[in-house]
C-alpha cells in the first residue's frame, strides 16, 4: 500500500441542484485534512471547488490552487489557500497540477471536469504517468458515464485493461483505499495496428 500525500481534485465551479454534492465535497475536504493529504485543485473559490478547498483549510490541511491568469483577473481565485500558482493557460494548469500530485480524483462536475479527468486518464493510458485516477461517484452521478465506458469496451474501442485504469468509488474512503493499492499497468495502447 502506497500512502498518497497529494491529490488533484477536479470538480464543478457550481454547487449543483442537490445539497448532497456540497455535503460530500465538504466531507472529501475534511477527509483529506484528517489523512494529511494535500489538496491540489483549480484555485477557484466558487462551487464545489471552493467547498473542498475551504473544508481542507478549515481542518488545518494544505491546499495548492493553480489558476490561469484570465480567471484570476476576474477575481475568481481563492485568496486563502496555502499556495496559489498563477499560470498562462489551461494546459499549463493541468501540467502543473499533475506535477504537484500523486493521484487524481474527479467529483461531480461539467465539461471542464470531464475534460480534465479524461486528459489525465489518457496520459496514464499512454504511460506519461503511473498515478491512480479515480471517479467519486456521489449519488450515482457518474453511473451513465461508467456504463458508457463499459460500452466502449464492449464495442472494441477501449481495452478492458485501460478501462480498469479509471478507478470508481462510492465513498471517498473506498476510493482512497483503491488509489493506495493501485499498481500501474504496462502500456498496451499501441500493440494492435487497428486500435485508435
Amino acid at each position: 500500500m502506497n500512502k498518497i500525500k497529494s491529490i488533484v481534485v477536479f470538480c464543478a465551479s457550481s454547487l449543483g441542484n442537490s445539497t448532497i454534492y456540497e455535503d460530500q465535497a465538504k466531507y472529501v475536504g475534511y477527509t483529506f485534512a484528517q489523512r494529511n493529504v494535500q489538496l491540489v485543485y483549480g484555485g477557484g473559490r466558487a462551487g464545489l471547488m471552493g467547498v473542498v478547498a475551504n473544508a481542507v483549510l478549515e481542518k488545518g490541511g494544505s491546499v495548492i490552487g493553480v489558476i490561469p491568469h484570465f480567471l484570476n483577473s476576474k477575481e475568481r481565485e481563492h485568496r486563502g489557500v496555502t499556495k496559489l500558482i498563477i499560470v498562462d493557460s489551461m494546459h499549463d494548469r493541468k501540467r502543473i497540477m499533475n506535477e504537484y500530485a500523486e493521484g487524481v480524483i474527479a467529483l461531480p462536475g461539467g465539461f471542464g471536469t470531464l475534460e480534465e479527468l479524461f486528459e489525465m486518464t489518457t496520459w496514464a493510458q499512454l504511460g506519461l504517468h503511473g498515478k491512480p485516477v479515480g471517479l467519486l461517484n456521489i449519488n450515482g452521478f457518474y453511473d451513465h458515464l461508467i456504463k458508457f465506458m463499459d460500452h466502449m469496451v464492449h464495442e472494441g474501442l477501449l481495452r478492458p485493461e485501460n478501462r480498469e485504469m479509471l478507478l470508481v468509488g462510492q465513498t471517498i474512503e473506498e476510493l482512497l483505499d483503491q488509489m493506495e493499492n493501485y499498481a500501474p499497468q504496462a502500456v498496451t495502447k499501441w500493440i494492435e495496428k487497428n486500435e485508435i
